[in-house]
Formats: structure tokens, sequence, C-alpha cells
């Protein structure tokens, strides 16, 4: 039986990379635009929608249905916010003006209207004004997660808007959902660690690493990226993903609970990610593409073919209190029908930015477009866990080469053999989809070396140099 557990490493700092674009000049920490969009997916969009292309305009249809993306709508900013059995809840308020937030100033940029950005930064100006305390039971912890992950990406995309107040709301940030996190991530609300499934850690871990970036905050960005790869608890990767098979496929421990929060895990996973891709740290590609082998894993099992799962034993309890396991013997059945708007971010990362082949991502992604939002999945909670619209945001064209995060860093560490998650230069054509440690060249004798290089007569030992001096390059752009 596999007991759950992390490798003891605590949250030290790890150095990630920070970045040398147009941020560093301007004297800050990190790039901005810098979470879940970029300048450049920003104005991807907009170019796309407005040249009327396919699928851009029906994922933008979706948001422009929405009913949050509207001008008219009104904040309705609370005090204090709980979540969790025995409070007076009213955390739906705050996650409907998460969203319409989010999903305004998407559209703002998206069209240039500025009414919508007008309203985006009135629902955040709103809350940083009231809001001191997110309460409740333990749930209180998924909603700082939660919501502080989401808030954060909403801000960001309008923190150099005149009327955002982003001193203020950096403070909320700080004050109120980062404390709640970073304590879950230590102490797990005084439970053994293996206690809260995956989803409690990467709740917490994606608000850490959102307010980090917002706030350019190196140690919390760098607490966030350690806990990812070395964590004690069921978030850190190895642990959210323990057995790897040769066939390219990784067991998703949530598998073995139910369909809806195995979902949950690999769209907050994928979220991480793409929030540390914006500021140059492939997390993607960690651990020889451990995460894509998970992510393939859950979309074929979600498609409703059969997947390998391990029995495995988790420990629960309070430390010093009541104690106990639970043993996960076979994964939980699906319906093929349920969904949440992850794929098309995991997918297009995968297959566009990167060049791998990954079809049952591919499949998915095509039957779950186009992707909507909060408020397009039901009206509880779980239908406002992802912010959505991937279809719009994610959708790019297929790289010629394999793109490298979007912010290289300043000081570079030579990979690593544990696999460093550095994007590769480009992949030979005899080269396995899935095989390949991310970061290295493929070994294909000259199959690497550009087109020129037999027209201009170039000896093996030039060409040979040539390889060589790549694959030192790609060392070097490892973090």
């Amino acid at each position: 039986m596999l007991k759950i557990a992390g490798t003891a490493a605590g949250a030290a700092a790890i150095g990630a990379a920070v970045p040398t674009t147009s941020a560093s000049a301007a004297g800050t920490a990190f790039a901005h635009p810098g979470l879940l969009h970029t300048r450049a997916d920003l104005d991807r969009m907009a170019a796309k929608v407005k040249a009327g292309a396919t699928p851009y305009t029906a994922g933008f249809a979706k948001l422009t249905a929405n009913r949050h993306s509207q001008t008219g709508w009104r904040p309705n900013p609370q005090t204090a916010v709980y979540r969790g059995a025995g409070s007076p809840q009213n955390y739906a308020i705050l996650y409907n003006d998460i969203h319409a937030a989010y999903q305004n100033a998407l559209r703002g940029h998206v069209t240039g209207e500025n009414g919508h950005l007008d309203t985006a930064v009135a629902i955040l100006n709103a809350w940083s004004a009231k809001l001191t305390s997110v309460e409740g039971s333990a749930d209180r912890f998924l909603a700082a997660g939660l919501y502080g992950y989401q808030f954060a990406n909403a801000a960001e995309l309008v923190r150099d808007h005149d009327d955002f107040d982003l001193p203020r709301f950096q403070k909320m940030m700080l004050d109120v959902f980062s404390p709640l996190s970073e304590d879950f991530l230590k102490n797990h609300n005084g439970a053994v660690v293996s206690n809260y499934w995956t989803n409690w850690d990467l709740t917490a871990m994606c608000c850490v690493l959102a307010i980090g970036i917002l706030c350019d905050d190196k140690a919390k960005v760098d607490t966030a990226v350690e806990y990812f790869k070395h964590g004690e608890g069921l978030g850190a990767i190895k642990n959210a993903i323990p057995v790897v098979h040769p066939d390219g496929f990784a067991e998703w421990v949530e598998a073995g609970r139910d369909q809806g929060h195995a979902l949950l895990g690999i769209g907050l996973m994928g979220t991480f990610c793409e929030m540390a891709w914006s500021q140059g740290i492939n997390l993607y590609g960690y651990d020889d593409n451990r995460f894509l082998k998970a992510a393939q894993y859950v979309a074929k099992w979600n498609l409703g073919e059969d997947v390998p799962f391990t029995p495995n034993t988790r420990d629960k309890g309070a430390i010093n209190g009541w104690s106990g396991t639970e043993t996960v013997s076979e994964e939980a059945p699906v319906d093929p029908a349920m969904t949440r708007p992850v794929w098309a971010m995991i997918a297009n990362h995968f297959t566009k930015r990167r060049g791998l082949s990954a079809s049952y991502l591919t499949r998915i992604a095509a039957k779950s477009a186009p992707e909507g939002g909060g408020g397009d999945y039901g009206p509880n909670s779980g239908g406002y866990d992802q912010l959505g619209f991937g279809t719009l945001a994610f959708t790019r064209d297929r790289s010629t080469r394999p793109e490298s995060p979007a912010s290289p860093s300043a000081s570079p560490s030579p990979a690593s053999n544990s696999g460093s998650g550095a994007a590769p230069a480009a992949p030979s054509p005899s080269s396995s989809p899935q095989g390949g440690r991310d970061g290295d060249l493929a070994a294909t004798g000259t199959s690497d070396l550009p087109a020129w290089t037999a027209a201009t007569g170039l000896t093996a030992v030039a060409g040979g140099l040539l390889l060589l001096r790549r694959r030192a390059r790609a060392n070097r752009d490892a973090q």
C-alpha cells in the first residue's frame, strides 16, 4: 500500500526565476500583467476576436453572454466573509463579485471598452475598502485560497488603471487572504499533513503564488514554488501524482475520491503552472512532464476510458488528537458529461506551446469547447472554482518551435538530474511525444540542426559543436 507523504523539505525559499523584462527596468520584481494572462496573451485575444477568428469568437460569445460580464454589475462588499457549516455563510457574494470583476476586466481588454474596465475597478475598490477577514470552519482556508488567487488575477488585469487603488488592494490581499493560505501550508489546520486532500493544498498554493506576484513579493513566490516541488502535503506534485507508469500516464491521487474533485485538482495545478510560466518558471514540465502525464490520465478517465489506479492509504486526524487512516483502492466512477473549464489552458500549453502529442487532452478540450466561466457551470460554489473562458484566453497557434517561459530567469541554474522543466530546442521528428526529460535536447544526430547546415557545407565537427552549444544554452535556460 502506498502511504502518501511528501519529502520533508518545509517551505524554504529556493530562488525562483526573476524576469529580466521591462518589469525589472521599472523597479518591480515581476512582469505585469503576469498571472494567468500576460500582455501578449491579451493582445492575442483582442486581435483574434477583431479578426473574427475561430474558436476565439465562440469563446468570446460565452463571455459576453455571461451575466457577470455586464457593466451594470454592482458590488456588494462585506466586512467579513464566512464559509463553512456553523457560520452565517455569505461567501457566494464574494465569488460572484470576483467573477464579475474578472469577466469585465477580460472583456474590457478584448474590446477596448473602458466601461468594462471601470466596472472591474469599481468592484475591486469596493471590496478593498471594506473586507477585513475571511472566517468560518476549516472551509475558511478553501475560501482564502480559491478567492485569493481569483481576486489577484482580476486585480492584475487592471493594476495600471488610473482609478484602481492598487496599494489598498495589495494590503487587503496581504492582510486577509495570504496569511490563511500560508498558515494552512505550514500547519494544515492542526491536522496530520495528509488529512486534507490535494485540492486544499492547491488552493493555498495558488493563493500564495498569485499574491506574491501581484505584490512583487519574491519570498512568497519562492515558498509556493518550493512547496510544489518538495512540500509535505498532498498538493506537492509527487504526492498529488504518486504513481507514474512507463506508458506515459501518471495517476492523479484524487481519482480515487471522485470525479469532481479530480477535475478541480487538475485545473488548480494547471492554474498554478500557468501563473508560474508567466514569470519564467516552468513547472508544467517539472520532473519529466509529470503533470502532463497526470492530465492525460484524468482526461482519458473523464472520456470514459479505463485507467489503472494503485491503492493508497493516507493518515487522517488531528495532531495529538484523534487519528485514523483511509484506504482508497480504485478510481471513482465517472460521468463523461461532467466537465469544468480547465482543459483549454492545459491542452494548449502542451500541444501548441510545447509541440507535444497529448491526444486525450486534445480530445477533451475539443469536447469541452467553448469553455465558459463562473455562472456557466451551475449556481453552487463548484461552478466558480475556475475563472474559465479558456477557449478565448488560452487557444493559441501551434509554435514552429517550442516556447520557453514568458520571462526567462535572470540567473538560471544548471539543469538537474531530477528534471528541470526547461523548454528544449526544436524537437526531433523521431523523438517520442512523451519521451525525454523536458529540458533535454533529443539525441538524434543532426536532425536538430537547422536547414541551412547542409546548404552552407558545415562539417560534422562544426555541426557537433553547434549541438553542444545548444545543449549548453538549454542548460543555462533551465530553472
